[in-house]
């Protein structure tokens, strides 16, 4: 007990995790292994190097004297056994292998051939019946056939000895690797040429099952393999292309191809007594899995000029020829290269790019953080960063067009296309990364890109990357930092250069040209390069410190434009907006450090004119922009109370007081049109916020006319004064571009002359109204008061009287339906429930409407259809007047009010979707009706919402303008190709709706 006390004491100070169990294995051993533990001080997990070395003992215990006699070869041992325990399951079942770890490796293809017993001399190998070795147990010498991986495998199967072979080769070249003999770049492309080999031989075995002497079959290596920067484990991409020898028929040819190229895939991933190899995937084919696996070259060539998409010419970037005819294979990738580097030229480039960046940046923010290959700071970041630079610069610059990672990185830097500290910063991380993924992989040999939480695997990690004081620390401090700046790289590569391009560099940095800059601004969205070229030297030329955070800014700033629907107007805002506050401490200092606040203005600026306009007016409300708390829209109590807090302020001061309040609507249009782009409020929240707004705005004006005309007079007026909203304002439906809808109503004091009551109103509307309509910077709130009794030609002002005479004499139809949305907005608060009592009796009449007024509404509806809608408009288009459209939808709700809200309480809202569910609730429409009219109810609104907010002006009609159209998708949130799919879905939207309205309005 004593001895294994402290040969396990000593083993905990060599660095193993479990002494005691590592001292019971050295005790087993019989002291065999005595003389190897000091060499397992520096590998990186003594503890499983240590159990390979004793299962090795009893396998083949000459190994270990083998061991003990050669320096370099106990070396390259030790550290493979002690990151791998699945190479150390295949040296102790094949330890004739154990010489690899220091040998020659040979050229791979020869070896894999001979391993399934082909000739690698015949131009069409194939592979024959593999005879087992005399001595499977001995650890072959190093110049003895069977230390070669191509020898007689273990078993006649020759997919098993293909397997042995692989893997023979993947000991010698591990070997290298984790003792520093092998680059990263040497280590790949070596695992690449390996998987080619490998292919070759499942080919020469595939030969033994398909007859296909009539056929050339070309393996084009694609992803990492064509790259030559393959991992240990991966699946390998690879596309199949055929011609029929001279004479033979084509269609049996491919087919026959077809089935050689099935048989050799089965090879590789068939299971075996060794397992298998890896998956071919031949997914990044001409029409994906849905497409031939084979085709000739012919037909390739016509897929990719016709139908090809732009992510898979940024694939071809990689095709190289790795096995089977390699001279067709090779004209496979000549005549691609062409079209690959034509790319950027193509139509519809720039919305392919926007898609696939908006897909790899979903990807990433999916991912767990843990994930190094597709997480946020990943491999993929990185790699498709690279790529993406190649399509847009290579076609003018051959010097790019290189297929692996490092080297293509290399020579964007070289070009100026990239920066060299970030060319630099990138390449260590995405070096890291793959040595980390390598690591991964080799453990177990199987396919993972999962940081392990465990510590003891983070040990292994660290101390297998030569870090031994702290290796769980120091590598996940390394590991964070260059996911951390490879994220931050990754955000900026492409719009860094920019910058540069237009400032004054030393002569030492290589610039990006004018000319490139503008390519690679068109291809990532801007319409106008050159002009957004003048913003950004604009805003970061100079010494001051403004500038200088600008040139931190703008690289992050440009990348969020391009996602907008508008970056030429996102980056224009910005300089705009920038020039207002530049000078103004706080907004870049917001900028520079709340990520969120500059991302949302970036949104705002590229997707609304309407948000932009405002904000140049209003520049210190970027500070809303910091979170959705400070974008929640206010209640009406809190707007009153802080618009009659400046109307007091400014009591001696009419327009000033209406120019503060106007200030504070600017403000909260800001807040309202920002939280409707980011989702924050729907469509009615919107509509009961823009009304709310316009009523307080009323009530503000009217108090302050009231107080000037007060003091004018030396009196309050004579009588009481309401306004009644009416229209969309009166629905609680209120648009960005809606004008106030109102009637004025006025009652006099008793004992007050009429006359001198009805001046007084009238000069209360007409102040009320020229306040409002003082020339300002703010979006105007225009009122329209035309839905009065006999509309222009009427009185502005009448009492409730004149009101209620009028009504009970001359009223028509529509008049009783236009009072459907009549409710009190400002003013005396009584008198409006006064004129909402008179309102009620005509608009919800107790014996609900006559069938004559029903056919009259009907003929009204019928000819507004013919006759309002604008000359030259699309009526399937139109939302507001065209089919299914907004009017369709209330006139619904309006005529099921109009007959039935006498005896129903639930119908009486002015609201159209409130209306709709009453209905509903009551039996009187059906619920799937329902739910087809607010659908396209809702549509059509945040369609003409969308518009303003998009153009900065109203619309209607969906823009004709594929531009317009597309834009307003966005804004919408389809994404950038999505603009069909938008009109599709008004379309079908509309035309269910239209259906519901000729059944339940017109009765047919």
């Amino acid at each position: 007990m004593p001895r294994i006390e402290s040969t396990a004491a000593r083993l905990a100070k060599l660095g193993f995790a479990d002494g005691a169990t590592a001292a019971r294995l050295v005790e087993q051993s019989g002291g065999e292994l005595d003389d190897l533990l000091d060499g397992l001080v520096e590998v990186a997990d003594p503890d499983l190097a240590l159990l390979s070395l004793t299962r090795l003992a009893e396998r083949a215990p000459q190994a270990i004297g083998a061991l003990k006699a050669d320096e370099r070869l106990r070396e390259r041992a030790l550290a493979v056994l002690g990151v791998s325990a699945a190479l150390g399951d295949h040296l102790v079942r094949h330890p004739g292998h154990l010489h690899l770890l220091a040998a020659d490796p040979g050229d791979p293809r020869d070896d894999l051939l001979r391993a399934v017993a082909a000739d690698p001399a015949d131009p069409l190998p194939r592979a024959g019946s593999a005879q087992p070795p005399s001595e499977p147990d001995s650890p072959a010498r190093p110049d003895d056939p069977a230390a070669r991986p191509g020898s007689a495998g273990t078993t006649g199967d020759p997919m098993v000895a293909l397997r042995v072979a692989y893997r023979g080769r993947l000991l010698g070249l591990a070997a290298r690797d984790l003792t520093g003999r092998a680059s990263l770049s040497e280590v790949t492309a070596e695992l690449s040429d390996l998987a080619g080999a490998a292919l070759e031989a499942a080919l020469a075995v595939a030969r033994t099952q398909v007859e296909a002497d009539d056929v050339r079959l070309a393996v084009v290596g694609m992803g990492k393999a064509g790259a030559r920067e393959l991992n240990y484990i991966s699946d390998v991409d690879v596309i199949f292309v055929a011609e029929p020898r001279e004479g033979a028929d084509e269609t049996k040819a491919l087919r026959a191809a077809t089935r050689l190229a099935q048989a050799m895939m089965r090879v590789c991933s068939a299971a075996t007594p060794e397992g298998a190899l890896w998956e071919v995937d031949a997914g990044l084919r001409p029409e994906g899995r849905n497409g031939p696996l084979v085709r000739t070259l012919a037909s390739h060539l016509a897929y990719y000029g016709r139908w090809a998409k732009t992510w898979e010419f940024q694939a071809l970037l990689k095709a190289r020829p790795i096995a089977g005819d390699l001279e067709l294979g090779a004209a496979y990738v000549e005549a691609v290269n062409e079209l690959v580097w034509s790319a950027a030229t193509r139509d519809r480039f720039v919305e392919d790019v926007q898609a696939m960046r908006r897909r790899v940046e979903e990807h990433v923010r999916a991912e767990g953080e843990r994930q190094i290959k597709l997480g946020p700071g990943g491999l993929r970041d990185i790699e498709f960063a690279v790529q993406l630079l190649q399509l847009v610069h290579g076609r003018l610059d051959p010097l790019l067009r290189r297929r692996a990672t490092l080297p293509a990185l290399a020579a964007l830097s070289r070009g100026g296309y990239v920066g060299r500290d970030d060319s630099r910063g990138l390449a260590e991380a995405y070096t890291f990364l793959r040595q980390v993924e390598h690591l991964l992989q080799l453990h177990r040999m199987r396919r993972t890109h999962v940081l392990p939480t465990d510590p003891a695997a983070l040990r292994r990690l660290g101390r297998a990357l030569g870090m031994q004081a702290d290796p769980v620390g120091e590598f996940t401090a390394r590991w964070r930092r260059h996911a951390r700046e490879a994220r931050r790289l990754h955000e900026k590569l492409f719009y860094r250069p920019l910058l540069q391009a237009v400032a004054r560099l030393p002569d030492t940095e290589t610039r990006l040209s004018t000319a490139a800059a503008a390519a690679r601004l068109r291809a990532l969205g801007y319409v106008d390069p050159d002009g957004a070229l003048r913003h950004i030297a604009a805003l970061t030329s100079g010494v001051s410190r403004r500038a200088a955070i600008q040139r931190t800014l703008l690289p992050v700033m440009l990348g969020w434009f391009a996602d907008t629907p508008d970056p030429d107007a996102g980056l224009l805002g910005f300089r705009q907006v920038s020039d207002k506050l530049g000078a103004t401490p706080w907004y870049l200092r917001l900028l520079r450090d709340e990520t969120a606040v500059a991302a949302r203005m970036a949104r705002v600026l590229g997707a609304s004119r309407y948000a932009t306009g405002l904000l140049m007016h209003a520049p210190d409300a970027v500070a809303l922009l910091g979170s959705d708390a400070d974008l929640a829209l206010r209640s009406a109590e809190a707007l009153r109370a802080e618009a009659s807090a400046a109307v007091t302020r400014h009591a001696a001061d009419p327009a000033g007081a209406v120019a503060a309040v106007r200030a504070l609507r600017r403000r909260e249009l800001f807040r309202t049109a920002v939280a409707d782009l980011f989702g924050l409020a729907g469509i009615e929240q919107v509509g009961v916020a823009l009304s709310t707004l316009n009523d307080v705005t009323l009530q503000a004006a009217l108090d302050a006319a009231i107080a000037k005309l007060s003091a004018v007079r030396g009196a309050p007026p004579p009588t009481r004064f309401a306004l009644i909203a009416m229209g969309r304002l009166g629905g609680m439906e209120s648009s960005y571009a809606s004008d106030a809808d109102v009637m004025f109503v006025h009652d006099p004091h008793p004992g007050a002359d009429e006359r001198e009551a009805g001046e007084a109103a009238f000069a209360v509307a007409n102040e009320l109204r020229r306040l409002l309509s003082l020339p300002a910077p703010d979006p105007p709130l225009l009122i329209d008061p035309d839905l009065r009794p006999e509309g222009r030609q009427g009185p502005l002002v009448r009492t409730l009287a004149s009101y209620r005479a009028y009504y009970a004499r001359w009223s028509s139809p529509w008049e009783a339906q236009a009072l459907l949305r009549a409710r009190f907005s400002a003013g005396d608060a009584a008198l409006g429930e006064e004129f909402r009592a008179m309102a009620d009796e005509l608009r919800y009449p107790a014996g609900g409407l006559r069938e004559e007024s029903v056919r009259e509404i009907r003929r009204l509806k019928a000819r507004m259809e013919a006759e309002r809608l604008p000359r030259g408009a699309d009526p399937a288009l139109h939302t507001k007047l065209g089919p299914g459209g907004l009017s369709d939808v209330e006139w619904v709700a309006q005529l099921l009010q109009l007959r039935h809200a006498g005896v129903v309480p639930s119908l009486r809202t002015t609201r159209t979707l409130e209306a709709l569910r009453a209905a509903v609730a009551e039996g009187l429409l059906r619920a799937s009706d329902e739910e087809v009219l607010a659908e396209a109810w809702q549509c059509a609104s945040r369609i003409r919402d969308a518009i303003m907010l998009v153009k900065g002006r109203p619309g209607d009609s969906v823009p004709a303008d594929a531009r317009e159209r597309m834009r307003l998708a966005r804004t919408l949130g389809y994404p950038p190709d999505g603009s069909e799919d938008f009109l599709d879905d008004y379309r079908r939207v509309t035309r269910r709706a239209r259906q519901v309205v000729e059944r339940v309005f017109y009765g047919s």
